[in-house]
Protein backbone atom coordinates (compact mmCIF):
# COMPACT_ATOMS: atom_id res chain seq x y z
CA UNK A 1 0.00 0.00 0.00
CA UNK A 2 1.36 3.32 -1.34
CA UNK A 3 2.21 5.75 2.22
CA UNK A 4 0.68 8.66 1.07
CA UNK A 5 1.08 12.15 3.15
CA UNK A 6 -0.52 15.46 1.60
CA UNK A 7 2.38 18.39 2.46
CA UNK A 8 2.37 21.92 2.40
CA UNK A 9 4.70 24.97 2.05
CA UNK A 10 2.38 27.67 3.65
CA UNK A 11 4.70 31.37 2.37
CA UNK A 12 4.31 34.03 4.37
CA UNK A 13 4.13 37.46 2.59
CA UNK A 14 6.35 40.27 4.33
CA UNK A 15 5.65 40.78 8.18
CA UNK A 16 6.35 44.26 9.07
CA UNK A 17 8.98 45.17 12.39
CA UNK A 18 5.52 47.56 13.57
CA UNK A 19 3.19 44.38 12.98
CA UNK A 20 2.59 42.28 16.60
CA UNK A 21 2.56 38.26 16.86
CA UNK A 22 -0.52 38.58 16.55
CA UNK A 23 -1.16 39.97 12.71
CA UNK A 24 1.20 36.88 12.22
CA UNK A 25 -0.16 34.70 13.63
CA UNK A 26 -3.82 35.22 12.32
CA UNK A 27 -2.07 34.86 9.07
CA UNK A 28 -1.00 31.34 9.64
CA UNK A 29 -4.06 30.43 11.13
CA UNK A 30 -6.05 31.71 7.71
CA UNK A 31 -3.22 29.03 5.99
CA UNK A 32 -4.26 26.17 8.13
CA UNK A 33 -7.95 26.78 7.49
CA UNK A 34 -6.89 26.64 3.45
CA UNK A 35 -5.29 23.46 4.18
CA UNK A 36 -7.65 21.73 6.04
CA UNK A 37 -10.05 22.48 3.08
CA UNK A 38 -7.74 21.08 1.01
CA UNK A 39 -7.12 17.80 2.96
CA UNK A 40 -3.12 18.61 4.28
CA UNK A 41 -1.56 16.57 6.56
CA UNK A 42 1.30 18.83 7.65
CA UNK A 43 2.15 22.47 7.01
CA UNK A 44 5.75 24.04 7.02
CA UNK A 45 5.44 27.92 8.28
CA UNK A 46 9.22 29.69 7.22
CA UNK A 47 12.23 30.70 9.60
CA UNK A 48 11.42 33.22 11.98
CA UNK A 49 7.89 33.21 11.23
CA UNK A 50 6.04 35.33 14.06
CA UNK A 51 8.16 38.51 13.23
CA UNK A 52 10.32 40.29 11.03
CA UNK A 53 13.39 39.36 10.34
CA UNK A 54 15.28 41.21 13.20
CA UNK A 55 18.65 40.38 12.77
CA UNK A 56 18.83 43.10 10.16
CA UNK A 57 19.00 46.06 12.90
CA UNK A 58 21.97 46.31 15.35
CA UNK A 59 21.55 46.56 18.95
CA UNK A 60 24.70 47.46 21.14
CA UNK A 61 22.83 45.97 24.39
CA UNK A 62 21.19 42.47 22.12
CA UNK A 63 19.12 42.38 25.82
CA UNK A 64 17.08 45.48 23.90
CA UNK A 65 16.12 42.83 21.52
CA UNK A 66 14.49 40.19 23.76
CA UNK A 67 11.45 41.16 22.35
CA UNK A 68 11.98 39.45 19.36
CA UNK A 69 12.21 36.05 20.44
CA UNK A 70 9.91 33.32 22.00
CA UNK A 71 10.77 32.69 26.29
CA UNK A 72 8.04 29.47 26.18
CA UNK A 73 6.34 27.71 23.43
CA UNK A 74 3.43 27.29 23.15
CA UNK A 75 2.42 31.00 24.12
CA UNK A 76 -0.65 33.35 24.81
CA UNK A 77 0.36 34.67 21.47
CA UNK A 78 1.29 31.28 19.56
CA UNK A 79 -1.75 29.26 21.38
CA UNK A 80 -3.84 30.23 18.65
CA UNK A 81 -1.27 27.48 15.71
CA UNK A 82 -2.05 25.17 18.21
CA UNK A 83 -5.72 25.34 18.85
CA UNK A 84 -6.07 25.14 14.48
CA UNK A 85 -3.86 22.19 14.41
CA UNK A 86 -5.98 20.14 16.87
CA UNK A 87 -8.83 21.67 15.38
CA UNK A 88 -8.38 20.53 12.06
CA UNK A 89 -5.81 17.51 12.49
CA UNK A 90 -3.23 19.07 11.06
CA UNK A 91 1.03 19.17 12.49
CA UNK A 92 2.66 21.94 11.50
CA UNK A 93 6.14 23.68 11.48
CA UNK A 94 7.22 26.57 12.70
CA UNK A 95 10.44 28.59 12.69
CA UNK A 96 11.33 31.54 15.79
CA UNK A 97 13.45 32.42 17.94
CA UNK A 98 13.82 30.91 21.09
CA UNK A 99 15.76 32.54 24.29
CA UNK A 100 15.90 29.86 26.99
CA UNK A 101 15.10 29.67 30.48
CA UNK A 102 19.06 29.86 31.27
CA UNK A 103 19.79 32.63 28.61
CA UNK A 104 21.01 31.15 25.23
CA UNK A 105 19.82 32.15 22.20
CA UNK A 106 18.66 30.29 19.15
CA UNK A 107 16.89 30.04 15.80
CA UNK A 108 14.65 27.57 16.00
CA UNK A 109 12.25 25.30 14.41
CA UNK A 110 9.50 22.63 15.93
CA UNK A 111 7.03 20.11 14.75
CA UNK A 112 4.29 19.99 16.20
CA UNK A 113 1.84 17.19 16.24
CA UNK A 114 -1.83 17.55 16.10
CA UNK A 115 -2.50 16.94 19.42
CA UNK A 116 -0.35 20.28 20.39
CA UNK A 117 3.07 18.35 21.54
CA UNK A 118 6.19 18.55 20.30
CA UNK A 119 7.32 15.78 18.46
CA UNK A 120 11.16 17.36 17.33
CA UNK A 121 13.00 20.58 18.30
CA UNK A 122 16.12 22.17 15.80
CA UNK A 123 17.97 24.65 16.45
CA UNK A 124 20.09 26.24 13.35
CA UNK A 125 23.77 24.80 12.81
CA UNK A 126 25.01 27.12 10.08
CA UNK A 127 24.53 30.65 11.08
CA UNK A 128 25.65 33.43 8.24
CA UNK A 129 26.26 36.69 8.43
CA UNK A 130 28.68 39.18 11.08
CA UNK A 131 28.70 39.50 14.87
CA UNK A 132 29.83 43.29 14.71
CA UNK A 133 28.02 46.16 13.07
CA UNK A 134 29.90 45.97 9.24
CA UNK A 135 29.74 49.46 8.01
CA UNK A 136 29.96 48.34 4.30
CA UNK A 137 27.12 46.59 3.87
CA UNK A 138 24.09 48.28 2.67
CA UNK A 139 21.99 46.00 5.09
CA UNK A 140 22.86 43.74 8.35
CA UNK A 141 23.06 40.44 8.57
CA UNK A 142 23.71 39.81 12.25
CA UNK A 143 22.48 36.15 12.95
CA UNK A 144 25.60 35.67 14.77
CA UNK A 145 25.03 38.47 16.61
CA UNK A 146 21.79 37.34 18.07
CA UNK A 147 21.55 33.67 17.96
CA UNK A 148 23.97 30.71 18.87
CA UNK A 149 24.97 28.01 16.93
CA UNK A 150 22.65 25.04 17.58
CA UNK A 151 23.08 22.35 20.05
CA UNK A 152 21.01 19.58 18.95
CA UNK A 153 22.68 18.34 15.58
CA UNK A 154 20.47 17.09 12.73
CA UNK A 155 18.38 14.53 14.70
CA UNK A 156 15.64 12.25 12.73
CA UNK A 157 12.51 10.76 14.39
CA UNK A 158 10.30 8.52 13.63
CA UNK A 159 6.66 10.21 14.16
CA UNK A 160 2.43 10.42 12.86
CA UNK A 161 2.27 12.61 9.66
CA UNK A 162 -1.00 11.75 8.62
CA UNK A 163 -2.34 8.71 8.48
CA UNK A 164 1.32 7.45 8.00
CA UNK A 165 4.75 7.19 10.16
CA UNK A 166 7.50 8.72 8.44
CA UNK A 167 10.98 9.96 9.30
CA UNK A 168 11.61 13.72 9.65
CA UNK A 169 14.01 16.40 10.12
CA UNK A 170 14.77 20.12 10.18
CA UNK A 171 16.39 22.54 9.12
CA UNK A 172 16.67 26.08 8.73
CA UNK A 173 17.74 28.63 5.77
CA UNK A 174 21.34 28.81 5.39
CA UNK A 175 21.31 24.78 6.37
CA UNK A 176 20.30 23.99 3.17
CA UNK A 177 23.31 25.14 1.21
CA UNK A 178 25.54 22.37 3.45
CA UNK A 179 25.64 19.04 1.97
CA UNK A 180 26.69 17.92 5.13
CA UNK A 181 23.27 18.75 7.11
CA UNK A 182 21.47 16.81 4.38
CA UNK A 183 24.13 14.01 4.69
CA UNK A 184 23.58 13.37 8.68
CA UNK A 185 19.84 13.36 8.15
CA UNK A 186 20.28 10.80 4.94
CA UNK A 187 22.28 8.84 7.28
CA UNK A 188 19.31 8.51 9.40
CA UNK A 189 17.00 7.80 6.99
CA UNK A 190 14.93 10.76 6.88
CA UNK A 191 12.12 10.95 4.26
CA UNK A 192 10.82 14.58 4.95
CA UNK A 193 12.72 17.34 5.65
CA UNK A 194 11.21 20.60 6.65
CA UNK A 195 13.01 23.88 5.87
CA UNK A 196 12.06 27.34 6.44
CA UNK A 197 13.90 30.36 5.00
CA UNK A 198 13.73 33.97 4.88
CA UNK A 199 16.15 35.06 2.45
CA UNK A 200 17.18 38.21 0.41
CA UNK A 201 16.81 38.92 -3.42
CA UNK A 202 20.03 40.93 -3.32
CA UNK A 203 22.79 39.69 -1.91
CA UNK A 204 24.06 42.85 0.00
CA UNK A 205 27.69 42.20 1.68
CA UNK A 206 29.49 44.28 -0.93
CA UNK A 207 31.76 42.17 -0.89
CA UNK A 208 31.25 40.46 -4.74
CA UNK A 209 28.08 40.85 -7.13
CA UNK A 210 25.83 37.82 -7.07
CA UNK A 211 23.58 38.08 -10.13
CA UNK A 212 19.76 38.70 -9.10
CA UNK A 213 18.23 35.73 -10.91
CA UNK A 214 21.17 33.49 -9.23
CA UNK A 215 19.50 34.03 -6.08
CA UNK A 216 16.90 31.90 -6.17
CA UNK A 217 18.62 29.65 -8.47
CA UNK A 218 21.17 28.94 -5.74
CA UNK A 219 18.56 28.18 -3.16
CA UNK A 220 16.22 25.51 -5.49
CA UNK A 221 19.77 23.91 -6.42
CA UNK A 222 20.40 22.82 -2.90
CA UNK A 223 17.60 21.92 -2.00
CA UNK A 224 17.03 19.63 -4.47
CA UNK A 225 20.59 18.59 -4.75
CA UNK A 226 20.03 17.46 -0.74
CA UNK A 227 16.40 15.65 -1.80
CA UNK A 228 18.48 13.71 -4.54
CA UNK A 229 21.41 12.86 -2.72
CA UNK A 230 19.49 11.75 0.43
CA UNK A 231 16.37 9.97 -1.33
CA UNK A 232 13.70 12.36 0.65
CA UNK A 233 10.90 14.76 0.28
CA UNK A 234 11.98 18.34 0.84
CA UNK A 235 9.46 21.16 2.20
CA UNK A 236 11.28 24.29 1.79
CA UNK A 237 8.83 27.51 2.74
CA UNK A 238 9.92 31.27 2.48
CA UNK A 239 8.64 34.34 3.23
CA UNK A 240 8.48 36.75 0.59
CA UNK A 241 7.94 40.46 -1.05
CA UNK A 242 8.98 43.75 0.81
CA UNK A 243 9.35 43.54 4.78
CA UNK A 244 10.52 47.04 5.84
CA UNK A 245 11.94 48.08 3.19
CA UNK A 246 13.70 45.04 2.54
CA UNK A 247 13.16 42.65 -0.60
CA UNK A 248 12.79 38.67 0.03
CA UNK A 249 12.11 36.34 -2.69
CA UNK A 250 9.96 33.49 -1.85
CA UNK A 251 9.66 30.89 -4.21
CA UNK A 252 9.22 28.06 -1.86
CA UNK A 253 8.68 25.16 -3.16
CA UNK A 254 8.03 21.22 -2.18
CA UNK A 255 10.60 18.56 -4.17
CA UNK A 256 10.60 14.86 -4.58
CA UNK A 257 13.45 11.99 -3.88
CA UNK A 258 14.32 12.77 -7.70
CA UNK A 259 14.92 16.56 -7.34
CA UNK A 260 12.19 17.52 -9.00
CA UNK A 261 9.96 20.51 -8.21
CA UNK A 262 6.59 19.62 -7.13
CA UNK A 263 4.91 22.81 -6.36
CA UNK A 264 6.20 25.95 -6.17
CA UNK A 265 5.06 29.40 -5.31
CA UNK A 266 4.37 32.25 -7.82
CA UNK A 267 3.19 34.94 -5.54
CA UNK A 268 5.28 37.07 -2.88
CA UNK A 269 2.28 36.93 -0.26
CA UNK A 270 0.79 34.38 1.70
CA UNK A 271 0.48 31.18 -0.30
CA UNK A 272 -0.43 27.83 0.33
CA UNK A 273 1.49 24.97 -1.95
CA UNK A 274 0.62 21.38 -1.96
CA UNK A 275 1.97 17.78 -2.56
CA UNK A 276 0.48 14.88 -2.25
CA UNK A 277 3.69 12.39 -1.80
CA UNK A 278 4.13 8.70 -1.58
CA UNK A 279 6.88 8.34 0.95
CA UNK A 280 8.14 4.53 -0.47
CA UNK A 281 9.34 6.79 -3.28
CA UNK A 282 12.37 7.32 -0.99
CA UNK A 283 13.12 3.95 -1.53
CA UNK A 284 14.38 4.08 -5.18
CA UNK A 285 17.31 6.09 -4.11
CA UNK A 286 17.92 4.76 -0.82
CA UNK A 287 18.60 0.95 -2.30
CA UNK A 288 20.28 1.54 -5.56
CA UNK A 289 22.29 4.53 -6.61
CA UNK A 290 22.23 6.20 -2.70
CA UNK A 291 22.60 2.86 -0.98
CA UNK A 292 24.89 3.75 1.29
CA UNK A 293 25.82 1.02 3.39
CA UNK A 294 26.71 -0.81 -0.39
CA UNK A 295 28.85 2.31 -1.55
CA UNK A 296 29.69 5.00 1.48
CA UNK A 297 33.27 5.15 1.62
CA UNK A 298 33.78 7.06 5.06
CA UNK A 299 37.51 6.42 5.52
CA UNK A 300 38.21 8.52 2.30
CA UNK A 301 36.41 11.45 4.02
CA UNK A 302 38.11 12.36 6.56
CA UNK A 303 39.14 15.74 5.89
CA UNK A 304 35.00 16.25 5.98
CA UNK A 305 35.74 16.04 9.87
CA UNK A 306 39.06 17.31 10.19
CA UNK A 307 39.37 20.47 8.77
CA UNK A 308 36.96 23.72 8.76
CA UNK A 309 38.67 26.36 6.06
CA UNK A 310 40.14 25.68 2.97
CA UNK A 311 43.58 25.32 2.34
CA UNK A 312 45.93 25.03 -0.91
CA UNK A 313 47.16 21.82 -2.49
CA UNK A 314 50.83 21.40 -2.51
CA UNK A 315 51.93 22.24 -5.84
CA UNK A 316 53.68 20.22 -8.18
CA UNK A 317 57.03 20.11 -9.27
CA UNK A 318 58.92 18.28 -12.13
CA UNK A 319 61.01 15.28 -11.04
Amino acid sequence: MPRRVTLAAAQLGPIQKAEGRDVAVGRMVRLMEHAHRRGVEVVVFPELALTTFFPRWYEEDIAKADHWYEHAMPSNETAPLFEAAKKYGIGFHLGYAEKTPDGHRYNTAIYVHPSGQVVLKYRKVHLPGHKEYDPIRKVQHLEKRYFEVGDLGFPVIRAPVGQQEANIGMMICNDRRWPEAWRVMGLQQVEIVMLGYNTPSLNMDNRGFEAHHLRVEHSHLSIRAGCYQNACFGVATAKGGTEDGHELFGHSIIVNPQGEIMAQATSWGDELITADCDLDDCKLGRTTIFNFAAHRRPEAYGRILEQVGSVEPPVWTPA
